[in-house]
């Protein structure tokens, strides 16, 4: 661990998110539209130091990563405790 002396921190998250389309219609689809991230910082270490804490905590930190290197997504179903791949059946009105 670094010994670094933090007094005060502050991050904000915004996050945008957008849907449109009909769920009758299967039609709906659903976004992200972007995610800021803001970090404020009080301290009177060395600024070399606070760069050192802020890279580590970002480079740690999963869901950031995951967001900037999206990684494949592996989606499975079941129905009553059979495999089930929707794609196998044609929209229709329910």
């Amino acid at each position: 661990m670094l010994k670094t002396r933090i007094d005060k921190a502050r991050v904000f998250v915004t996050a945008g998110f957008k849907s449109e389309g009909s769920v009758l219609a299967e039609t709906v689809q659903a976004r992200s539209l972007g995610i800021e991230t803001r970090l404020e910082v009080e301290s009177q270490e060395n600024p070399e130091r606070i760069a050192k804490v802020i890279r580590n905590a970002e480079n740690g930190c999963y869901v950031l990563q995951t967001i900037l290197h999206p990684v494949p997504v592996e989606r499975r179903c079941a129905l009553n405790g059979d495999p089930f791949d929707p794609a196998n059946f044609p929209n229709s009105d329910v």
